[in-house]
C-alpha cells in the first residue's frame, strides 16, 4: 500500500479540488410572512417571475398572501394591477393593511381577453405586480405570462382552482391554501431548492 498523506496537508498542497456550497440568494421580495418566507429557498417570492396559488374556493384569505407585497410596493410609488378579479377589491381593508389604492389600477376583462391584458402589464416595465384569475390558462398561456414577468422585472401572481395541481406548470413556484385541518400553505414548487414536506402554518392573526 501507498503512503498515507494527511488531507490537511493535501488541501494546503491544491492536490484535492474543494468545492463549495452554493448561495441561495435573498433578494427584497419578502413574502410579508416570516415562516414562508423561512420556507422558500430565495426567503420570498422569487424575482421577476410567475407565482401561481391554488385554490379550494374564492375567498378562503388567498389575498392575504399577497397584500403585505401588495402594500411594500405601493408605499414606494410602484404600480400593481388587478386583472379580471372574481370579487371587487375592498378598497378601506386594503388599505388597512397598508395598500396605497392610488397605486392600484383595476382591469375589467372577460376571460378571454384578461390573460392578455395581464401578459401586456407585465411586459410593461412600469408594474411592480400583476394579479390575476384566469379561468382558462394551458401551459403555453401560463410560460407567457412567465417570460413577461421575467421580461417587465415584475411579480406575477395567478390564482387558480386546486384541480390544477395534477397539471405540471411552468410557475417558479407553486404554493396551494389548505383550509384543513388548518390553514396553511403548502409550497408544491419552487425554484433554487426542494420544496419543504410539510406545510407552513397561517397566523393565527390571519383574516
Amino acid at each position: 500500500m501507498g503512503n498515507v498523506v494527511a488531507l490537511a496537508s493535501m488541501l494546503e498542497g491544491r492536490q484535492v479540488w474543494r468545492g463549495r456550497a452554493a448561495h441561495t440568494p435573498t433578494g427584497d421580495q419578502t413574502t410579508g410572512w416570516s415562516a414562508l418566507d423561512a420556507a422558500l429557498p430565495g426567503g420570498g417570492w422569487p424575482e421577476a417571475s410567475l407565482t401561481e396559488i391554488l385554490l379550494p374556493a374564492d375567498g378562503v384569505g388567498e389575498l392575504q398572501l399577497v397584500l403585505p407585497t401588495l402594500a411594500r410596493c405601493t408605499r414606494a410609488g410602484r404600480t400593481v394591477v388587478v386583472v379580471a378579479p372574481p370579487y371587487m377589491p375592498y378598497a378601506p381593508g386594503w388599505e388597512a393593511r397598508g395598500v396605497v389604492m392610488s397605486h392600484v389600477d383595476i382591469v375589467r376583462a372577460d376571460p378571454r381577453d384578461a390573460l392578455w391584458a395581464a401578459e401586456q402589464c407585465l411586459r410593461s416595465g412600469s408594474c411592480a405586480a400583476v394579479l390575476a384569475w384566469p379561468t382558462h390558462a394551458d401551459d403555453r398561456a401560463l410560460r407567457r405570462l412567465q417570460v413577461a414577468a421575467d421580461t417587465g422585472k415584475a411579480l406575477a401572481f395567478v390564482f387558480r382552482d386546486r384541480r390544477h395541481a395534477a397539471h405540471a406548470s411552468p410557475a417558479a413556484l407553486r404554493l396551494e391554501l389548505e383550509t384543513q385541518p388548518s390553514l396553511q400553505v403548502r409550497v408544491r414548487k419552487c425554484r433554487g431548492g426542494n420544496a419543504p414536506s410539510r406545510p407552513v402554518p397561517l397566523p393565527a392573526s390571519w383574516s
